[in-house]
């Protein structure tokens, strides 16, 4: 018998499924749930357990982890007659890692503790290669003994792994995050298009801007996505135009100006509007296109 505590994974899109397999090839046993029976299927392959519910997948778990899109959706599952705190075991240790606004995680944690339950918020970077090479950067608010609790989890998933404060500051962090990806994104792409402007050969252009200062890893990660045009989500443009919106927000509510950012977050926003919002974040690439005169 493994001495390992008992996982609840809820949520099994393109970051949950090869995160949620992370923890199974370290040893973990893993019970998960989503909405889509090919998620399921693929959790099981993997050698874990599909769940029929919420209530089925977390009443026996030392552990519940949940990965879903955006506030609403994390809402929709902790609360509820039908929800995680409803049917979690007293001292679970719930880990929210999606991307969300500060506020609800604050709130989540609140209202966890009247039910017993114990909470982090843990929201990663590293879109879905990341996720599958178990590289993330975690990026976590809560107490420290939960923190420390978790930490085998953690280093199962992710390298870099670090509490950031109280419960919040790890969506904060996350929040800041996104701002840097979406304006190092929007810089590369407005580079590429003035790259094959000019006529010089964007591999070699790429590669050697990638050695000096201007590299990054957005342009490790995204390089071949410029190159190729191939813009297959590892991590979606409505997901980051929701991210954008949780920064200037939560920036506005601090008084810090972003005005690099509203103008990305405003880049973002007409993309999504054109329709490809189903796109990885790296065809801002196509918004470039767009404005020095390219039929896209």
């Amino acid at each position: 018998m493994s001495n390992l505590p008992k996982i609840a994974w809820i949520g099994l899109g393109i970051m949950g499924s090869p995160m949620s397999e992370n923890l199974i090839k370290a040893g973990y046993s893993v019970t998960g749930f989503t909405l889509e029976q090919d998620k399921l299927d693929r959790l099981t392959a993997a050698g874990g357990t599909a769940a029929a519910s919420i209530a089925d997948a977390v009443k026996d778990a030392d552990v519940i982890i949940t990965m879903v899109p955006a506030s609403p959706q994390v809402e929709a599952i902790a609360y509820g007659e039908a929800g995680i705190l409803a049917h979690a075991r007293q001292g679970a240790l719930l880990i929210d890692m999606s991307s969300i606004t500060p506020q609800t995680s604050v709130d989540l944690a609140k209202n966890a503790k009247e039910r017993g339950v114990r909470v982090l918020d843990a929201p990663v970077s590293g879109g879905e290669a990341g996720a599958i090479e178990a590289v993330l950067s975690i990026m976590v608010g809560g107490d420290k003994a939960d923190f420390d609790e978790a930490k085998g989890i953690f280093d199962a998933l992710g390298k870099t792994i670090v509490l950031c404060g109280p419960h919040g500051s790890g969506q904060t962090v996350k929040a800041a995050n996104q701002l840097i990806v979406a304006v190092n994104i929007q810089a590369c792409a407005e580079a590429v298009v003035f790259l094959e402007k000019s006529g010089v050969d964007l591999a070699a252009a790429l590669d050697v801007l990638n050695g000096g200062l201007a590299g990054s890893t957005v342009l490790t990660r995204k390089k071949d996505n410029f190159l190729n045009r191939d813009f297959a989500p590892g991590f979606r443009i409505d997901l980051h135009h929701k991210d954008m919106g949780i920064v200037t927000d939560a920036a506005r509510n601090v008084g810090a100006a972003l005005p690099v950012g509203a103008v990305v977050a405003q880049l973002v926003a007409s993309l999504r509007a054109q329709g490809d919002g189903g796109l990885d974040h790296s065809a801002l690439l196509r918004a470039v296109e767009r404005l020095s005169g390219a039929q896209v």
